[in-house]
């Protein structure tokens, strides 16, 4: 199997499913300006920024604002989301992550986070795997949103590695065409979805507990 050198692993969809909280905190949004948001809305957000999330939102409600009060709407949803965080715990790790951050640790390859999130270092510390990581790039580092290759080539510079010696572990397709861009190998986490949703990716794979088994990059 190909070595690496660095791992890069977006947060939520592949380390933990937090996409819940963001559905519900979005929904409850969406309740009170007067429209209502599916799920099938929601997948419309996925590997988007949180400003660029609440855009989409508000074309769906057909709702119009200026930034002033889109700022205060998207602070409103992340305090929303922040609450329903502060209930995660490592229960929430998705199959096999643990497992194949360690056997990535043993065998020498440096781990970085990759995420638009800007509440991942709370996340990280409420999932208690904040020693996994070399480096940690989220939303409070990066001014490009994915798929600018921003937040990854960040991440493969902070672990002092070549992008090419890294590989990126993506759920959404603006995640996987960030990691080509930059240079990387692209691995799409497709959990119980089908791979055609992440074109382009070099591997799939259902979750890190499949990587795992299957000796992914081992």
């Amino acid at each position: 199997m190909q070595k690496i050198k660095g791992a890069i692993f977006d947060l939520d969809g592949v380390l933990v499913d937090t996409a819940k909280y963001h559905y519900l905190a979005w929904k409850k949004l969406a309740n009170k300006l007067g429209f209502d948001f599916s799920e099938k809305d929601n997948e419309k957000l996925k590997g988007v920024s949180r400003t660029r999330s609440l855009e989409i939102l508000l074309d769906i409600g057909k709702v119009q604002a200026d930034e002033n009060q889109k700022s205060k709407w998207a602070e409103e949803k992340n305090e929303c989301y922040v609450e329903y965080l502060k209930k995660l715990d490592s229960t929430a790790l998705l199959e096999g992550t643990t497992d194949y951050l360690n056997t990535l640790h043993a065998e020498g390859v440096k781990i970085s986070l990759g995420s638009a999130s800007k509440n991942a270092p709370l996340i990280l510390s409420q999932l208690n795997i904040n020693n996994y990581f070399d480096a940690v790039i989220d939303g409070n580092s990066i001014s490009k949103a994915k798929p600018d290759p921003e937040v990854f080539l960040q991440g493969a510079k902070a672990l002092g590695l070549k992008p090419s010696e890294c590989a990126v572990f993506e759920d959404s397709l603006a995640g996987i065409q960030a990691a080509k861009k930059g240079g990387m190998i692209a691995v799409g986490v497709v959990g119980e979805g089908d791979k055609k949703n992440l074109p382009g990716a070099d591997f799939y794979v259902k979750s890190l507990g499949e990587a795992e088994r299957s000796g992914l990059f081992i």
